[in-house]
C-alpha cells in the first residue's frame, strides 16, 4: 500500500535545540547508572552500537526495499516534500517503510539482534521483550518532511505503565541540520498529552513551543534508545544530506493490549487507525 504524506508549513522556533545529548560510548558501558539516565531522562544515546558493515548491510536491504522490485512490505509512504534527480538513491523518494514482526524477519535488519535485545530488555526492568514495531525513517535530503512532536505511545494499543522502548538506529550522520530526532527530556514521567491531528496525529504546537529540546547527533551505527512517553520530534531537513535512520519498538513480552477505544480515551479521539 502506498501513503503520500502531505507537508505544511510550521513554527522554526518548534525545532531549536538548547544542546545535543550526551553519549554513552558503546554497547559495553550501558550499566546501572545509563540505565537509570535513561529512566530519569527518557532516552539514552549509544555509540557505535554497530559496525560500519552492518549499518552498509542495513542501507543496502533499505534501497532494495525503496526501490518498489521487493514486494516483501506492505506499506510505503512517499515524501512529496523532495524531488530526486534520476541519480538519486531510491530512498530518496520514500520517507517510511512499515514492516510487520513477521515481514521484519525476513529481510535484513536487526529486529533479534542479541546485543540490542540486552540493552532493551535492560532498560525495561529485565522484562522480555517483544518486538511491537518496525519502520525505515528516510528523511531524503532537500525538504524531507517534519514529524510533528508527539508520543509514540499515542499510536500503540498497550496499557500506560508498560515500558515501552525506541530504538532509533542512525545509518547516515544524523545532525540538526539534516533533521536528527529533537526530545523533551523528563517529560516522559509527566505521563499522556492529549494528541490531535493537524500536520500528523501530534501534540498541538501551543505545547511545545517555549520548552527547551535536546538534538540526539549520531554517527552511523549509533543508537537512540527512548520511552514511549517521552516528546519527540524531527523537522524538515533542508540540507543536501540523506538521515536515514531504522526504528523499531519493544513492548514487554507478557504486555497486555488495549483497544483503541481505550487508547484513545487517554490521548485524544481523533487517533483511530493512525501510524506513527
Amino acid at each position: 500500500m502506498l501513503w503520500i504524506m502531505k507537508t505544511t508549513p510550521y513554527d522554526p522556533a518548534l525545532y531549536a535545540p538548547s544542546r545535543s545529548a550526551s553519549l554513552v560510548a558503546g554497547p559495553g558501558a550501558v550499566d546501572d547508572r545509563t540505565a537509570q539516565e535513561y529512566w530519569d531522562r527518557g532516552f539514552l544515546a549509544v555509540a557505535d552500537v554497530f559496525t560500519p558493515d552492518e549499518v552498509a548491510g542495513y542501507v543496502e536491504e533499505i534501497e532494495t526495499l525503496s526501490s518498489g522490485k521487493d514486494k516483501r512490505i506492505s506499506r510505503v509512504q512517499e515524501d512529496p516534500g523532495v524531488s530526486p534527480n534520476d541519480e538519486a538513491a531510491a530512498s530518496d523518494r520514500v520517507r517510511k517503510l512499515w514492516l510487520t514482526s513477521e515481514e521484519a524477519r525476513t529481510v535484513d535488519l536487526p529486529v533479534d539482534h542479541p546485543g540490542l535485545l540486552a540493552i532493551v530488555s535492560r532498560l525495561m526492568e529485565d522484562r522480555a521483550p517483544r518486538l511491537y514495531q518496525t519502520m525505515a525513517l528516510l528523511k531524503p535530503p532537500h525538504g524531507g518532511g517534519e514529524k510533528p512532536w508527539h508520543q509514540d505511545h499515542a499510536y500503540f494499543n498497550v496499557p500506560l505503565g508498560q515500558r515501552i522502548v525506541g530504538v532509533w538506529i542512525a545509518l547516515d550522520r544524523a545532525t540538526v541540520a539534516n533533521g536528527c530526532m529533537q526530545l523533551l527530556p523528563g517529560l516522559h514521567l509527566d505521563g499522556p498529552i492529549p494528541h490531535f491531528k493537524r500536520r500528523d496525529w501530534q501534540i498541538c504546537d501551543t505545547e511545545i513551543l517555549g520548552t527547551e529540546s535536546v538534538a540526539a547527533e549520531l554517527e552511523p551505527g549509533g543508537v537512540l534508545f527512548f520511552d514511549a512517553l517521552v516528546p519527540h520530534g524531527t523537522p524538515v531537513n533542508d540540507s543536501p544530506l540523506r538521515r536515514r535512520a531504522l526504528q523499531l519498538h519493544y513492548a514487554p513480552e507478557d504486555a497486555p493490549d488495549w483497544s483503541d477505544e481505550q487508547r484513545m480515551a487517554v490521548f485524544g479521539s481523533e487517533g483511530r487507525d493512525v501510524y506513527c
